[in-house]
Parts: structure tokens; C-alpha cells; sequence
């Protein structure tokens, strides 16, 4: 647990930036998190059996040492507590609609309404306060919403009977909805005081568990429940059974809180009872193109999103129907906040409910943080401006450039300023930044190294290059023609033109260099076979969007083009390619890429989704002067020539990660070659885009 000091968010153009008023800790949700995180590594691993299936599986195809590395940067990305906050807005991005700089909302979603001075919100996760509300009761819409969402769930009627298992904080509004909605309650905790609470707020009954199902009866005339919502979090498969022996014939069970769900079949067929998940905050949660494009569902046939939750829970605080004040028990200053989780720990024995953190309104807020680690780059070396800090960055990029001389990671800029922090400390990394625009025009860096999600690219590259720094950025360079089109104008424009590359790390692979030889050897064109094993990859993943990742094309196979022309000797000409028509299971990514190269060789890319990822990824194949070259995941590769064979083999899967960087330092320094020719970047760029049009067309495309 840590209370840091990091710059604010970048305001992106679906959303607003919130400066934090009032914030909610969720007792539930935040011990789960928190006593997972106090977990030794084998207790993480007994409490999350599919993650370790996971990383078992990667260890088979990569190695323990390369797993392992994986593995630990995960767990030292660290993750902001807090999902219900409400605040004021300071900057609304530009595709923002009917929300305005100094309206003031409340805020949802884990991730995005952090405990957090200012908070960036994606627009249909903010709604705008009713005037006269309290900040400390709106700052409750997000977990009230949730209530709200497990009572439509039980689509409840005037008049019937609902019970309600679990009197935390979403069980006692949960209470309040029901009542509002003109349902008689009966609720039941094993404490006294939170049944007490539940009578004071308008249950018609609160028992203990143990006297549970003998009022369900006496409410009910003996028909039982019409329905019964779970706001419970415990492991235990009790609530479940509970509920199957109350609910009457047809009646619904709605399940809000984390509970075990052996689900006794006899009460439940018997009963015909109809079971039913409460998906949090309500439809649109989890949904990329709902919360993060900000792309609203239709009124007429989405009635209540979780945007719309959130507004009706409002509402009803307005009107006084659910007076979130009465369940708050402790309130502390945002300075103070790890005294707010010592509660949790039972540290100092009291019980609570409702714990707010409320903020300080005048203090004044950095872009960027300095930190008292000082700087160890050298003056005249290569001083690198980190832009994003993914998973993959600070598992293979950060740690084989830290250890490059010469070489210091000098600022540091990502979505969030909370895995900024963590990595600049690892690393130490002077500065930290919330925004790229102002570290690419901090002069502390020469050179930029950027990772960020692919739709960002073009933006950062620019901006790079307007600051006269040297460039690597992460495949791809861009996601489309017209943005490749504005960097091959600017670059091609400037006078003294900078290192500009892409991470196109396979042919710097020692088995590359290795194929490369034995081909310029044959004194023939070669023919090339290349198959990835590509696996699947859900299409609302980010990576799947043409929008923001491109989709796997543009954003994967450019790879496997510039290995191709690499070996090839020429850039490619033409492109013919084809997809796998599976609707429904598949984006495009099962295809088959014919390319023909400048010089007359061939080679063809089998790119593939639907393999099993347990083998292999990559198999390569060369054909050329009556031999045949065959390399195997970067592993070994075999070099076949009238009935002889060699065999070249790497100590580990060598991708070229170490030897791509490396040259692209030699660059910056003047002591080696730029990397890859600009020419062949945008040559690699471009057949990502014909081989697009060569699947619409169904024809050859010149590149």
C-alpha cells in the first residue's frame, strides 16, 4: 500500500478529466484486493489457478527464465484502488457531448474513478449531480448503482416480497431501492447493527441468518419469496441454498455479491426458480466501445445503461428515497488515506460501512513529477524519453536498455501516473509525466522511445521528431495511410533528419543473421515460408480494433513482412492475400499472404488464429541454390544442402530484442548504420494496408 505522488492524466477526447471532491472505499471489493495483494506468491497462485495454468503454458513455449521475468513485472505493476468518486470537471475531451468544464459528477469504474486527486473519466461513466446533492452522498452513485442494478435484476413488482441476503454497503441500499420501489423487505446479517441500521432505513424486517427462512415464511404466507437478491461476499455456497429453500415457484434469484455458486439442483428444479447475474454498474460495463469510445446504447432499446444506473441513483439520493449519509462511518482527509485501510486489517478494532476520503480543493496540481532520485544519465549519452510503459516495455525493453552504457531512461509519460511511478522507482527515471506533449518538449531527453497503443503512434512520432529527437517506436509505425503519409512528409522534409525506426526486432535475431548469410551464399532468389501460430485473440480486444490497434494486420504481420524483405533482399512489390471466412469466432486474422519482392523473390506469410498456442509460434522456411533452411522458433535453425546438415542453435529464443537496441543506440551515437532504411519502413507499412485491400478486392496489389 502506497499513497504517491504522480502526475495527473492525460484528457482523452471520449471523456473528462475529474478533479476529485469525495471519494467511496469499498469495504467489499478493496480488502478482496488488498488481501490478495498481502498474499505470498503461493498463496497469489492457490487463489488464482488460472493464472498459473497461463503462465505454465507460456513457460513450456518460452522458457522458465523468460516466464519468470514476465511474471514479475505483472506483479510489480501496481494497481489504484477506488471506483466510485465525485468530483468536478477541469477539461472535457473533444467528442465529449453534454458534459462541460465546472459541472459536477459522479464518477464509476474500477480504473478510471480511482482514489485520486483528478481522475480521467470516460463520458459515459460520469453523471452530472442534481443540484443540491451532497458530494459525499453522490460520491456513493457507482456502488449504488450496482443496488440498483441487482433490483432490476429481480424485476420487482409493487407489493412483493423480496429478501436480501447481506447488509454491507450494497445490501443496505439495495434495501432502500426495494423500498422505493414499494416491495416489502426482509434482510438478514450475523450482525446486529447493520440489522439495526436495515429497520432504521425502511426494512420491514431484518433477522439473523439463523431465523432466516422461518420470517421468509411468516412474510409470505408460506408461498415464499418472489424474489431474493445476494449482496453477500463470502466463499461460501450458504446464500445460494438460502435461497433456493425461501423463493417460492417461478421466483428469482439475483446474485450482486462474490458468493460460491454450487447452485443445489433439487430447490432450484423443483421451483423452476430462475437465476440471475447482476453485471455490476448494469449493461455497457466491460464493454471497450461503450465505456472507452463513449458510444451510448440506443434509449429505446437499452433503457437502463450503467450511465443511466448511475443518473437514477442520483435521482433518488435527490429525492431522499436513499440517504447514503446514514451509512458513512468514518471520514478521512485524502493525506491520510492508509489509516482508511488499517480498518480493514482490524488494526484498530471498529467496525464500519461507509469509509469517505474527502480531498483538499486548493491544492494545486503538477503535470509532471520530479523525483529526488537523481539522474544517471550522462550529459552527452543517449538520455530516452519513455512514452507508454506497458507490460511488454518494462519485460523486455527497460531492462536490456538500462543495462546498455551510455544509455538512461531520463522522463517517463503513460495513461496513468500510477505505473508511471512504479517504473520510474525501478528504473530511476527522473521525471514523470502526464501528458507526452510536454515530455517530448522536456530537453532532459535526445531520443524517444515509444510504446504506447497503436493509435497513438503517428502523434508521438511527430511530436518526436517537431522536438528534433531520435525516434524507436513499437510496431507498427502507424495504423493508416494518411498518418504514414504525414510522417514520410515531415521526416523526408527535415534538414538534418534524425535515428527513425520501428521495432522490427526479428531480422537483428542471430538465427536472421545466420539465414541472411546462408542465402547471399546461394547466389539465387530465395523462396520463403513463413507460419505463425498467431492464437486467438478476442475480438473486442484493443489490438482487434481498427480504430485503436489497427486490427492484427497492420499491427502483427508487418512484423513477419520485414523479416520477409530482410531475407528477401528487396522491398515488396506486390501483394495477394486471402481470409479465412469464420464469422462470429475470428477478426480477419486467419489469412494467407502471397508477396512478391523487387529482386523476383517470393514469399508467402500463413498467419494464423486458429492453432493450438501450446506449439510453436514461428516456422520459417527458406528454399534457394538446392538447399533449404529451416528455423524454428528462434531456436535453432537447421541448414539443409546435398545430403548435409548443420544446425545453428541459440542458447534461448533469440528474437533480436537486445541487438535491435543496441543498434539503434550505435545509430543515435554515429557509431553504426540507422538501423532500417526509412525506405523500408514505409515499404513494410504500406503492404500492411495492400494486403487490406488485396482480401476486400479479392485481386494483386501493387505496393
Amino acid at each position: 500500500m502506497d499513497l504517491a505522488e504522480v502526475p495527473f492524466p492525460e484528457c482523452g477526447e471520449n471523456g473528462v478529466l475529474v478533479r476529485t471532491a469525495c471519494s467511496l472505499v469499498s469495504a467489499g471489493t478493496e480488502k478482496m484486493l488488498v488481501d490478495l495483494a498481502k498474499k505470498s506468491l503461493v498463496g497469489k497462485a492457490m487463489a488464482r489457478p488460472d493464472l498459473v495454468r497461463q503462465v505454465w503454458g507460456k513457460m513450456k513455449k518460452e522458457g522458465a527464465a523468460a516466464t519468470l521475468k514476465k511474471v514479475m513485472t505483472k506483479l510489480d505493476n501496481p494497481i489504484p484502488l477506488g471506483y466510485s468518486c465525485a468530483g468536478q470537471v477541469i477539461e472535457a475531451g473533444r467528442n465529449v457531448l453534454g458534459l462541460k468544464v465546472g459541472d459536477w459528477v459522479a464518477c464509476g469504474g474500477a480504473g478510471y474513478a480511482n482514489h485520486a486527486e483528478v481522475n480521467f473519466v470516460p463520458q459515459n461513466l460520469a453523471a452530472k449531480i442534481p443540484e443540491g446533492l451532497a458530494m459525499e452522498s453522490a460520491c456513493f452513485a457507482t456502488v449504488g448503482s450496482i443496488a440498483l442494478q441487482g433490483v432490476r435484476q429481480a424485476q420487482v413488482e409493487l407489493g412483493h416480497r423480496v429478501g436480501v441476503i447481506g447488509l454491507g454497503l450494497l445490501g443496505q441500499m439495495a434495501v432502500q431501492i426495494l423500498k422505493a420501489s414499494g416491495a416489502k423487505v426482509l434482510c438478514m446479517d450475523i450482525s446486529q447493527g447493520k440489522m439495526d441500521l436495515a429497520k432504521k432505513l425502511g426494512a420491514d424486517l431484518a433477522v439473523h441468518a439463523d431465523n432466516f427462512v422461518a420470517a421468509a415464511r411468516n412474510l409470505t404466507d408460506g408461498h415464499g419469496l418472489d424474489s431474493l437478491i445476494i449482496t453477500a461476499s463470502t466463499l461460501s455456497n450458504h446464500p445460494i441454498e438460502l435461497a433456493g429453500e425461501v423463493c417460492r415457484y417461478k421466483g428469482k434469484v439475483v446474485v450482486v455479491g462474490a458468493v460460491g455458486m454450487d447452485i443445489p439442483r433439487n430447490d432450484y428444479y423443483r421451483k423452476e426458480l430462475d437465476i440471475r447475474m447482476s453485471m455490476s454498474y448494469g449493461p455497457g460495463r466491460y464493454d471497450p466501445v461503450y465505456e472507452e469510445k463513449g458510444i451510448d446504447y440506443p434509449y429505446s432499446l437499452v433503457r437502463w445503461t450503467e450511465g443511466r444506473n448511475l443518473q437514477a441513483f442520483l435521482e433518488l439520493c435527490a429525492e431522499g428515497k436513499v440517504t447514503p449519509a446514514e451509512l458513512v462511518t468514518h471520514r478521512f482527509l485524502f493525506k491520510d488515506a492508509l489509516s482508511a485501510y488499517e480498518l480493514f486489517e482490524g488494526k484498530t478494532g471498529e467496525p464500519y460501512l461507509g469509509i469517505l476520503l474527502n480531498y483538499d480543493a486548493d491544492k494545486p496540481l503538477a503535470k509532471h513529477v520530479e523525483l529526488s532520485t537523481p539522474f544517471p544519465g550522462p550529459a552527452n549519452g543517449i538520455r530516452i524519453a519513455l512514452v507508454g510503459a506497458g507490460g511488454f516495455a518494462k519485460s523486455v525493453l527497460l531492462p536490456a536498455l538500462v543495462g546498455m552504457p551510455g544509455v538512461a531512461i531520463a522522463s517517463i509519460a503513460t495513461a496513468t501516473g500510477v505505473s508511471a511511478r512504479g517504473t520510474a522507482e525501478k528504473y530511476r527515471i527522473a521525471k514523470i509525466f502526464g501528458d507526452s506533449r510536454s515530455q517530448l518538449l522536456d530537453p532532459s531527453s535526445n531520443s524517444a522511445l515509444i510504446t504506447t497503443r497503436h493509435n497513438h503512434h503517428v502523434e508521438a512520432v511527430l511530436g518526436a521528431l517537431d522536438a528534433g529527437k531520435h525516434v524507436f517506436v513499437e510496431k507498427p509505425l502507424c495504423i493508416r495511410e494518411e498518418e504514414l503519409e504525414s510522417i514520410r512528409a515531415k521526416y523526408e522534409g527535415m534538414k538534418e533528419r534524425p535515428v527513425l525506426t520501428v521495432g522490427f526486432n526479428r531480422r537483428f535475431s542471430s538465427h536472421a543473421a545466420e539465414l541472411k548469410k546462408w542465402i547471399t551464399g546461394s547466389g539465387e532468389m530465395p523462396v520463403i515460408r513463413y507460419r505463425i501460430n498467431a492464437g486467438f485473440i478476442p475480438r473486442d480486444h484493443w489490438t482487434q480494433d481498427p480504430e485503436i490497434g489497427g486490427g492484427r494486420i497492420v499491427g502483427e504481420v508487418c512484423h513477419f513482412i520485414d523479416l520477409a524483405s530482410f531475407l528477401a533482399g528487396a522491398p515488396v512489390e506486390e501483394v495477394f492475400a486471402t481470409a479465412l471466412e469464420t464469422p462470429g469466432n475470428y477478426r480477419g486474422d486467419n489469412v494467407c499472404i502471397t508477396l512478391k519482392h523487387a529482386n523476383g523473390a517470393r514469399s508467402s506469410i500463413d498467419y494464423l488464429a486458429n492453432g493450438d498456442p501450446a506449439c510453436p509460434k514461428e516456422h520459417i522456411e527458406v528454399f534457394c541454390g538446392r538447399g533449404l533452411a529451416v528455423c524454428e522458433d528462434f531456436r535453432t535453425t537447421t541448414f539443409h544442402k546435398e545430403g548435409a546438415r548443420r544446425k545453428f542453435k541459440s542458447s534461448g529464443m533469440d528474437k533480436g530484442f537486445q541487438a535491435e537496441l543496441e543498434a539503434f543506440c550505435n545509430a543515435v551515437t554515429g557509431r553504426g548504420p540507422e538501423p532500417i532504411s526509412f525506405a523500408s519502413l514505409v515499404n513494410t507499412t504500406l503492404t500492411t494496408f495492400r494486403i487490406l485491400e488485396s482480401i476486400s478486392a479479392g485481386s494483386v496489389r501493387r505496393v
